[in-house]
């Protein structure tokens, strides 16, 4: 992958304990332009206080990140842990404190060890000359089974760029910005306002679509850097290559929107609901989350059991404008129930068979107007229960 200007690093500081990288930093060689969103908890870790009130100036320069402690609710230690890590990465890289984010991931309420952050940092910093956003996005995982990254190419005024972007997350996951963390980094020339707008317009279609377990982190974090050293003109809304890259930019999102999903902490299966024939858009994102959401709904998935009359009591306390005797479902191409009742015949058996895949679609119309909405999600398995009963220990 070419992007030019950016520089990666991994390091082992054995924060929760030993045997893997876990301590991560990306570099931007010149200042770059830079956005983000948080988590909307109203508990909110230190590393989102600090980044959050930085971000506000436009622009940042290092990101670093862990995994292991996600230094939440650690009262003003923890705030204390967030400055002085970015001091040390600022010191080392010669920048401002004030162009260091600062993100993390793991156990909510533990101390951060900082004495071993210390000391892994000249290590970190020494590293970025031969480090890979491979290794940075191995670094930050939990309870992840595998990496998630993607790229995409573009051109602008005949210069050549990419939009890369890494991502973490397995459980505690249904962010609304935005456990999850993502960043996104770009070598073009963009427009500080259009930036931000396109981001948070692709942030709301793919990380804010995904659920696993209906559960938010106090950690959530995307954040986008473009440091314009691919030496292209200027993208900004309007111009000829602004609808490239913002299709490029939610290209990337929504990538690793579903490959978080699919990682889902023991899932098996990856299922898309679709919601159509609603009042507004926004009532049919309410009925596609409570689908996505309903324990009984994710454990049926789980067993391939097309109880599709979980769905519409899913549906029906959503909170959207429903009339029962306007309702349909399908699951794939299998009519399950239209006007508010069953199908009947073979659907049963049929609609079975859809849920034996490993991935499928669930759609329901409301048949009350024009609005829609997409949402991705996994089932619910016993190993879920399992990962969570021992996730401390």
């Amino acid at each position: 992958m070419d992007i030019k200007g950016f520089q990666f690093s991994a390091v082992e500081a054995a924060i929760k304990k030993p045997g893997r990288k876990d301590l991560a930093l990306i570099y931007s060689e010149v200042p770059a332009t830079s956005c983000a969103v948080f988590t909307t908890s109203t508990v909110k870790a230190a590393p989102v206080l600090v980044s959050a009130e930085r971000i506000t100036a436009g622009s940042a320069q290092a990101l670093l990140v862990n995994s292991g402690n996600a230094n939440a609710c650690t009262g003003e230690m923890g705030m204390f842990v967030s400055r002085e890590c970015s001091h040390l990465v600022a010191s080392g890289l010669g920048i401002p404190e004030e162009a260091v984010q600062v993100a993390s991931t793991g156990v909510i309420g533990v101390q951060m060890p900082m004495e071993r952050i210390r000391s892994a940092m000249p290590a970190l910093i020494e590293g970025l000359s031969s480090g890979t956003l491979d290794e940075m996005a191995q670094a930050i995982m939990t309870t992840d089974t595998f990496a998630k990254m993607e790229a995409r190419c573009g051109q602008a005024g005949g210069k050549s760029y990419t939009v890369a972007g890494i991502a973490k997350g397995a459980g505690m996951i249904m962010p609304n910005m935005a456990t999850m963390l993502s960043f996104i980094i770009t070598d073009a020339k963009v427009d500080a306002a259009f930036l931000d707008r396109a981001f948070r317009q692709g942030v709301d279609t793919s990380f804010n679509v995904i659920t696993i377990d209906g559960d938010m982190s106090t950690n959530d974090t995307c954040l986008i850097m473009a440091n314009g050293m691919a030496g292209n003109r200027i993208i900004a809304s309007g111009s000829p290559e602004a609808e490239q890259f913002e299709l490029l930019l939610h290209d990337v999102l929504l990538s690793l929107a579903k490959q978080i999903v699919r990682d889902g902490e023991g899932a098996t299966k990856f299922v898309e609901v679709r919601v159509n024939g609603a009042e507004h858009d926004a009532d049919a994102k309410r009925a596609a989350l409570s689908i996505a959401n309903s324990s009984l709904v994710k454990t049926a998935f789980f067993g391939q059991d097309a109880n599709w009359g979980r769905i519409f009591a899913a549906v029906g306390y959503s909170g959207a404008r429903v009339d029962q005797a306007r309702l349909s479902l399908c699951f794939d191409n299998v009519c399950m129930a239209e006007n508010g009742v069953f199908a009947g015949g073979d659907a049963e058996a049929r609609g079975t068979e859809v849920l034996r895949k490993k991935e499928f679609t669930v759609t329901v119309d409301l048949g009350l107007g024009s609005g829609a909405a997409t949402v991705y999600t996994s089932d619910l398995s016993h190993e879920y229960i399992n990962i969570n009963a021992d996730y401390r220990t």
